[in-house]
């Protein structure tokens, strides 16, 4: 990542910065705001859209900026010149202005996030995405949509899917044939709610949705689908292997089957309590006998699985570094090259009954869980992306995975369309 530095650097030797449009301020956004506002020399937040105006306002001001409110893509082109920050509800109109070099999407939300990003990919935008939700569901669709137009859509250095993306080229790069990408869990209890959470993420100064998809396992099944659709590989079953373990992640190299691994051409995964953490965890095996030596000397053990981990996630501090990549480097830090290897399917967190319209990721009503995409297919279940808003005709019971014969979607939805694009496109 050094020649990043170096790139940055010399951006601000000629007053030259990185122009990032940011789109959403929620409890991450500011925190990149904050980051690149303060430690991140050539790279400029010039402007953010968020819905509620006084948000956007908030993440300025908290970096020790002052914005002006606008309303237009002239307006917000009329300030970028003039170096001043806008804020402003129209994402849209943010997305058009053309001294923007760069979006940034950090709103979490299915349906916006995929209209952003597909106005933005149209208009010819890089995209860094911490959308997981949005990249779990439609990924592969928006990443072929972006190859077409030439641009980069990526997902981002510093959560957990861009670490583990960074340690896979690494291991790669050194001969080794990763078989296991994994998450360290702190918790994983499938009956969290917003409730329950309430007080955790009001420490915090969370949303308690968001805490609670954190602990109910959704967020961690799209982190590992993401991996798993941008490097091919799958799930040892439905909802992962999954195991409680408080050694270290070393000691998780005698816990798989390596024949196994090997037929399934690898697989995601999570651990939970395992040290250190928060970090993630890469197991892999190497061909070479006289390569096996030097690894065993060099204390990484005799194999046949060798322990690779990076023992935290630094979430928006490294988000700066997927900018640079994409805007001056094309390169992206994360992006599925074909179709959908892993799917998050939607599975009921309590009894639901006919005619409820299901609430969305971290509610009360499912939690997400990793599958196949084969299997999904087969079984006509429902992506945890799509889920939000539809009406059961018939009963579910808890723990039982809903299927789209359960219920009725909204009408033009344009997540829907992109789902049924991307299951024609790759079937």
């Amino acid at each position: 990542m050094l020649i990043l530095d170096t790139a940055l650097a010399k951006r601000a030797a000629e007053n030259r910065p990185i122009r990032v449009g940011l789109v959403g301020a929620g409890f991450m956004g500011r925190g990149l705001v904050n980051q690149i506002v303060n430690s991140t020399p050539g790279m400029d937040v010039v402007a953010i859209a968020n819905r509620t105006v006084a948000t956007a306002v908030r993440a300025y001001t908290e970096a020790g900026l002052e914005p002006v409110e606008v309303s237009t893509t002239a307006q917000v082109e009329a300030m970028v010149a003039k170096g001043v920050p806008a804020v402003l509800g129209d994402a849209f109109a943010l997305l058009a202005a053309e001294n923007i070099d760069v979006l940034v999407d950090v709103t979490g939300a299915v349906e916006f996030g995929a209209r952003v990003t597909v106005a933005a990919i149209e208009r010819g935008l890089p995209v860094v995405t911490m959308n997981a939700e949005l990249d779990g569901t439609v990924g592969p669709l928006l990443a072929h949509r972006a190859r077409a137009a030439g641009v980069v859509l990526t997902g981002a250095d510093g959560d957990q899917p861009g670490v583990q993306a960074n340690l896979l080229r690494f291991v790669k790069g050194i001969g080794v044939t990763p078989l296991v990408a994994g998450n360290i869990k702190g918790l994983q209890d499938e009956y969290r709610t917003p409730t329950t959470q309430q007080a955790f993420a009001e420490k915090w100064g969370q949303d308690p949705y968001m805490v609670t998809s954190f602990a109910d396992g959704t967020k961690v099944s799209f982190e590992q689908a993401i991996v798993a659709n941008a490097f091919g590989f799958t799930v040892g079953k439905r909802g992962m292997y999954g195991r409680d373990h408080a050694g270290h992640v070393d000691e998780l190299t005698a816990a798989y089957d390596v024949d196994e691994l090997r037929e399934l051409g690898g697989v995601v995964d999570y651990v939970v309590g395992a040290k250190p953490g928060p970090g993630i965890y890469v197991l892999g095996t190497h061909d070479d006998p006289k390569q096996r030596h030097y690894l065993n000397l060099y204390k990484l053990g005799e194999g046949p699985l060798y322990s690779f981990y990076t023992p935290y996630h630094l979430c928006h501090f490294e988000v700066p570094n997927t900018i640079v990549r994409a805007v001056d480097f094309a390169d992206a830090a994360l992006s599925p090259p074909a179709g959908q290897r892993v799917d998050v399917v939607a599975t009921a967190k309590q009894d639901l009954k006919a005619g409820r319209t299901v609430d969305g990721l971290g509610g009360y009503d499912t939690y997400g869980v990793a599958e196949s995409s084969p299997v999904t297919r087969a079984e006509r279940l429902l992506p945890m992306g799509v889920a939000e808003g539809c009406t059961l005709v018939r009963d579910v019971a808890k723990d039982a995975v809903l299927t789209y014969d359960d219920v009725t979607l909204p009408p033009g939805r344009l997540v829907d369309a992109l789902r049924e694009e991307q299951e024609k496109l790759f079937a």
